[in-house]
């Protein structure tokens, strides 16, 4: 007897899934973000308000080539992952694109729901035509980093400080590059 494997999968994200992108969103960014934003401030995010812009970001995008995909185990969002162009100034606005942001739920690591996300996010990329992709990290995520090196992204020497909106505090960010166009 053969014992079938994990049901999981990328697909493009509902309007109906912005309930549980809002949860994983808001949990990694407690996780990875409370140095730089606080506590206070990551305590005053509203999940509902964070779940509705997901919504409209899924429902009517800014551009037709931004999307939003979920890594899935059965029917529950486990990870997501934001694309779209790239906006850098130094950006080809035709042939860049970007991925904006990518989440995996804590409990999920591990499972293969990042790599899945990266891939499909590749894919999508290409699909719309674009010919590299951009993906902006924090300096101080060497496990992110390390993760998206070992998928085939490289840093471009490109370098930025984002202020948290305090004010106060900076992120440091990387910015990591891959080509879309087959060898």
């Amino acid at each position: 007897m053969v014992t079938p494997g994990p049901d999981v999968s990328v697909r493009l994200a509902w309007p109906d899934d912005a309930d549980a992108i809002a949860r994983v969103q808001l949990a990694t960014w407690r996780e990875q973000h409370a140095d730089v934003l606080g506590p206070d401030a990551l305590a005053s995010l509203d999940p509902t308000q964070v779940a509705a812009a997901w919504g409209a970001m899924i429902a009517t995008p800014p551009d037709a080539r931004a999307r939003v995909l979920v890594a899935l185990e059965r029917d529950v969002v486990r990870g997501f992952c934001l694309v779209h162009p790239c906006h850098d100034p130094d950006a080809d606005r035709v042939g860049d694109g970007e991925v904006g942001e990518l989440g995996v739920d804590e409990a999920s690591r591990g499972q293969g729901h990042g790599t899945r996300l990266v891939q499909a996010a590749m894919d999508t990329l290409r699909a719309d035509s674009f010919v590299r992709a951009r993906w902006w990290l924090r300096t101080t995520d060497d496990v992110l980093r390390s993760f998206v090196v070992s998928t085939g992204w490289a840093p471009d020497g490109a370098h930025r400080e984002l202020a948290a909106d305090d004010g106060g505090a900076t992120i440091k960010q990387i910015r990591l590059v891959t080509s879309l166009v087959d060898a």
